[in-house]
């Protein structure tokens, strides 16, 4: 099982995760793609992350290829989140390998539920970076939700449901 959790900055949606795979039963191991170093809000943030967690998980550092990581991993995976890990690309056309990450997530034989912001509905960057971090992470979330079996978006605590991806049903009229 995939799942695919959506969320703007604090809105719960690592929290939700985090429920989620606490039902799914242990082992978990908990993919962290955000390097703080040097960062000290960046470094609270991440310290309150690790203190919510379940002491009886497994961390594990994610580096460039999330692909290769995910693919060593047994059991049930929370990868928080994929915003970090488009961003150590950097703008870099053709960075992000967003099929190998896909084919990961699809031949894993444990659960895996995956943390991403959901970016597209704030304010316009006023940077090409930023512009080019909002179409990339926006392609990668696109891609994961199409392979994903459940899909959630989190606002202000509360989590929604997703429809599965291809046209909606009308109303009759």
């Amino acid at each position: 099982m995939i799942a695919l959790v959506l969320g703007g900055a604090r809105s719960g949606k690592s929290s939700l995760a985090e429920q989620l795979v606490a039902r799914l039963g242990a082992p978990v191991t908990y993919v962290a793609t955000m390097d703080p170093r040097g960062d000290p809000e960046l470094e609270e943030r991440v310290a309150e992350h690790r203190d919510r967690r379940d002491p009886g998980w497994q961390t594990v550092e994610a580096d460039d290829d999330l692909a290769a990581t995910l693919a060593s991993l047994t059991g049930t995976v929370l990868v928080d989140s994929l915003g970090p890990w488009v961003a150590r690309f950097g703008g870099l056309a053709g960075g992000v390998d967003v099929t190998s990450l896909c084919a990961a997530l699809r031949a894993r034989s444990g659960d895996t539920v995956v943390v991403s912001d959901e970016v597209g509905l704030s304010v316009h960057p006023s940077t090409a970076e930023g512009r080019w971090f909002r179409d990339e992470l926006g392609a990668v979330n696109t891609a994961v939700s199409g392979i994903a079996d459940a899909a959630f978006l989190v606002v202000g605590g509360r989590a929604l449901p997703l429809p599965t991806p291809g046209l909606p049903e009308l109303p009759e009229s």
